[in-house]
Formats: structure tokens, sequence, C-alpha cells
């Protein structure tokens, strides 16, 4: 059951509207389309493909009063993710974590690389061009306090917040050699500079865009995935 779950989460973070239905009654399918239809959702070819009444010409059906198809339904962000953004959240393995400040973060929702200045902390072993995930933390001033767990120093308290994933130009070591300088500071530190930034803003992908407008005039896609759900058995 969870891998129908996060099948569902990556068709929703891509706009699909993802069902997920008994597989003992595969035409039920069919009853379930009819029914988000009733709810006033936007049609397309690919709800008419799936509806046989719209498929061969005839007039829609009047909304129902019976009750809802057994389903789970989830729908499609406001926001769809598509091609490299998508790849970057979804399809590569993370093998560590950034810790960012709230600086950092800003100049990430504004189209900015990640400079090593507002990398607070690091944690895991990575390479180069590996996939990490950034995570949005409050960096801890001189006067907060000292120990994280098993009382050694943290750099960063509060509670982090996943907030997207990069590609990074250097190493977890390398990086935490640097972190907090300011770019000029990088070829001092490692004796070279392959870059300014951690990560170029090309291979960063955050999990949401606040300041992208939905889409106009793109209807709801339908996929239905047919599946044995023990939820809904009985």
């Amino acid at each position: 059951m969870s891998t129908k779950i996060v099948a569902a989460r990556l068709a929703a973070s891509a706009g699909v509207t993802t069902v997920i239905a008994r597989s003992s009654n595969p035409k039920n399918i069919f009853s379930i389309v009819q029914y988000i239809q009733t709810l006033g959702l936007p049609r397309n070819k690919s709800l008419s493909v799936l509806n046989p009444a719209s498929a061969s010409g005839a007039p829609n059906p009047q909304p129902a009063a019976d009750p809802a198809p057994p389903h789970t339904r989830f729908t499609p962000s406001a926001q769809p993710i598509r091609d490299r953004r998508f790849w970057l959240l979804h399809g590569l393995a993370a093998h560590g974590t950034i810790y960012i400040d709230a600086g950092a973060q800003k100049a990430l929702e504004e189209k900015a690389g990640l400079l090593p200045v507002g990398v607070v902390d690091v944690e895991g072993s990575f390479g180069q061009q590996e996939a990490v995930r950034l995570v949005a933390v409050e960096r801890r001033g001189k006067g907060d306090g000292d120990n994280g767990e098993g009382g050694s120093a943290r750099a960063w308290h509060g509670t982090p917040v996943e907030v997207g994933r990069a590609l990074v130009n250097y190493s977890s070591g390398e990086i935490m050699r640097i972190k907090g300088l300011q770019s000029g500071g990088i070829e001092k530190v490692l004796g070279y500079a392959d870059s300014e930034y951690v990560a170029l803003r090309e291979n960063i992908s955050l999990s949401v865009r606040a300041s992208r407008p939905v889409s106009p005039g793109i209807g709801v896609v339908v996929e239905a995935v047919v599946a044995e759900v023990a939820a809904l058995e009985g």
C-alpha cells in the first residue's frame, strides 16, 4: 500500500489526478470518472476517453444522487512540477543533507544559486555532482547555547524543514570547510575554486514555488491506478 501512496504523491506533484480503486472491479473506474465529472471539475479528452457516454457523443449524464463509488482520489498540485525540476526532486536519491539559513532560502526562492555563506551545516558523505537534501534551519547565534544531540556543538537550532534538492559542485568534506564563507574565500581554504556556488541554480529544485502562477486552460487529467486496496475491501 505504501508504494501506491508514493506513486500517487508523485503523480499529484506532476499535476495529475490519481485514483486508487479496487482491482476486483476494473469497470468501476467509469463510475469514478463520472462521479468526478459531477463535482464540476474541468473536462478534457482524457476524461472523455474514460467515459463511454462522452466518447460516443452522447450528452453528459446529470449528477447522480448515489454516493461516491469506493475509491481514494489524490488531487493534483496547483503548481505542478515539470521536467528537470521533477527529476531533481524525485528521480535522484539524496546522498546527504545541506542545512541552509533563512537568507540562503530566500535567495534560492528568488532564483539565485546556493553560496557557501548560506550553508550552516553538512550531514552525510557525498561527492561532487551528487544529489543532496536542502534543509532550512535557524542559524545559532553566539549566545544561543551550544549543545546538540550528545552534547556536541551544533550550528543551528529549531525544527529543520526540507525545502528542496540540489546537485552540488563540491563534496561534503569540501563544503564543511567552506561553509559560512564568502565565495572569495573558497580558493584560500581549498586551494582551488571550481565554482563560487555550492550548487548552481539550475541544479536546485525547491519543493514549493510560491511565485509561479497556475497555468490557465489546463484541464484535469485523470490517470486510473487500479489496485487492490486493503482499506477498501468489504
